[in-house]
């Protein structure tokens, strides 16, 4: 085990020192800091796999609109909490263009990324009634969610919905929801980190769910129209962004500019809330509040005491986005498919050293390559493929610490660079040599 692309004592004695007592335990943050400690240490190249960051240049109409907004006077200028109206104009047209689906522009809310529009959700859904405490993670998901309701306060209950494909899915959700307890359900479509979407038919039965007990649903779009098996870039055209929209009126949803717009360094989103749901009022909130609605709770109390707006510029910035790419001018979905062929490179070369794909199957359909995609080896948990991995100067985050009931790893495709492919083989070459299967 001595000969390894990192230097092996000094990565053991940096991973030591972090006192992580189950490796496979470790957050995405502490997973980047190791592997930049070492980088740094031992002078050797990381193949960075764990941080979900955009790897591509910002979109340039976007860029122009912040700096025209900043030179215009903008930043001297509170934001209004409900919005820019150039914004929530464009909002509501893009979810017309790429979902098909009619949100008013007052339900369409301005949020500091999605990270702000999911905690404000789960904190206003959990207020509406005081016997509904808990929210309900369609996993695997994104681990820093879960963060999130610890911070709260709140609780949280979850399952791997790998084994609960197709019509499997209303009988668990059935059993959950059934016990009166769940304020909202959440996933992502694409999902992170297992890259597999839910069909039309999965989303029929979580809306029907969803009425059936009065359930919100939170729908991250983080990863908006990028199952490249589909050509979903064309506004006001089928095939559209799939949405349990389509199935129920208790939806909110999540769509940022992070991904889509490589737009994640202003943390920019909109928070969608459906216009029945903006405009309900809820025993909870009226008791704590004195009154309001859903929607006014959550813009002009819970946003107002989180951030008391979101950043003016990139509100103009996200406004001129969503109008390019409804006008059909910006084809922002060509520009993320860059993604998905890192993506297919990278898992060829995986499979070629005895790795496998986790989720490799979307209801007997092969996954779609995208923004992530899972690993895993024969004889190893996730946890010390991970640990072991970082001794190839291989970074990547445990499925353990996404809800997964699976064994292995969750693997980003941002940060790869075109030298790295190469290298990549030739590490992992030299791994399936020292762990012959």
């Amino acid at each position: 085990m001595k000969n390894t692309p990192v230097d092996y004592q000094i990565a053991k004695c940096v991973i030591d020192s972090y006192g992580l007592s189950d490796f496979g335990k470790a957050t995405i943050r502490e997973v980047v800091a190791i592997a930049s400690q070492l980088e740094k240490d031992t002078n050797t190249e990381f193949i960075h796999m764990e941080m979900g960051v955009p790897g591509l240049k910002a979109a340039q109409v976007g860029v122009d609109a912040e700096i025209a907004a900043l030179e215009n006077g903008i930043a001297s200028v509170y934001p209004n909490i409900n919005g820019a109206d150039v914004l929530k104009k464009e909002a509501s047209r893009f979810i017309k263009a790429f979902l098909n689906i009619a949100v008013a522009p007052e339900g369409c809310v301005p949020v500091t990324g999605s990270m702000q529009g999911t905690y404000a959700s789960f904190l206003t859904a959990c207020q509406c009634d005081a016997k509904r405490d808990t929210i309900l993670f369609i996993d695997p998901g994104f681990p820093v969610q879960k963060q999130q309701i610890t911070v709260m306060g709140y609780k949280y209950e979850s399952f791997d919905v790998y084994e609960y494909r197709g019509d499997k899915l209303r009988k668990v959700l059935e059993d959950y929801l059934a016990k009166g307890n769940i304020a909202a359900m959440i996933y992502s479509n694409p999902n992170n980190p297992a890259w597999f979407c839910l069909t039309d038919k999965e989303l029929q039965i979580i809306g029907e769910m969803s009425n059936k007990f009065d359930t919100i649903v939170i729908e991250d779009l983080a990863y908006f129209a990028m199952d490249f098996r589909k050509e979903l870039g064309q506004p006001f055209e089928a095939p559209f962004q799939p949405t349990v929209a389509h199935y129920t009126d208790n939806y909110i949803l999540q769509i940022s500019g992070s991904k889509a717009f490589s737009y994640a360094g202003q943390r920019i989103g909109v928070t969608a809330i459906s216009d029945k749901l903006y405009h309900k009022s809820f025993a909870g909130l009226t008791q704590r509040y004195g009154g309001g609605t859903f929607g006014t709770v959550y813009t002009h109390r819970v946003l107002y005491a989180l951030s008391s707006g979101t950043s003016h510029s990139a509100q103009f910035a996200l406004a001129a986005m969503f109008k390019a790419a409804s006008d059909g001018v910006f084809d922002f979905v060509s520009e993320t498919k860059e993604y998905g062929r890192r993506a297919k490179r990278l898992k060829d070369i995986f499979l070629r050293h005895g790795f496998k794909i986790v989720y490799d199957l979307d209801l007997g359909e092969p996954i779609a390559d995208g923004f992530y995609f899972t690993i895993a080896y024969p004889g190893m948990s996730g946890g010390e493929l991970m640990k072991e991995l970082i001794y190839y100067g291989v970074s990547a985050i445990s499925l353990s610490t996404t809800g997964s009931g699976q064994e292995g790893l969750r693997a980003c495709t941002s940060f790869i660079k075109d030298n790295q492919y190469q290298l990549l083989d030739e590490r992992l070459a030299l791994f399936n040599s020292n762990h012959p299967i």
